[in-house]
């Protein structure tokens, strides 16, 4: 496990943007972390590590949001409003599923029956005012 300390919002968003230029598409990124805790910036590096330009965004109220990258699709799925697994699997079964892109889910503990054995997770966690604690288990 890589434990990193985050200060700043930019940092987070590096902490994404390395990890995220190392990994193979069809790998799964499972996020978890308390509201506020940067989960989305951190999307935002990911995304910018596949070599995307897009700002991530927070998919709260749509579930999916997918961004366009020259490595393929990154899919940010948001389990924080969804009610069961089986309303995810059925919006989303085939970006869950898909090998070539990039699959990012924010609130992953949520559903963990949805996430594979085999997934990178992160957990984010704020220790104090500006500061967060990032672990990474690849």
């Amino acid at each position: 496990m890589k434990s990193i300390v985050s200060t700043h919002p930019d940092e987070t968003t590096a902490a994404g943007r390395d990890l995220g230029a190392r990994l193979a598409p069809g790998t799964v990124v499972a996020l978890a972390g308390d509201l506020g805790a940067g989960k989305t910036h951190f999307v935002r590096g990911l995304v910018a590590g596949w070599g995307g330009s897009e700002g991530a965004t927070s998919p709260t109220f749509t579930l999916l949001h997918e961004y366009a990258t020259p490595r393929g699709p990154v899919f940010h799925l948001d389990l924080y409003r969804a009610k069961t697994s089986a309303e995810v699997w059925d919006a989303a079964h085939d970006e869950l599923s898909d090998a070539t892109g990039l699959v990012v889910i924010e609130w992953a503990d949520r559903f963990p029956e949805l996430v594979p054995p085999n997934a990178c997770r992160v957990s984010l966690t704020a220790t104090g005012p500006g500061r967060r604690e990032i672990d990474i288990e690849q």
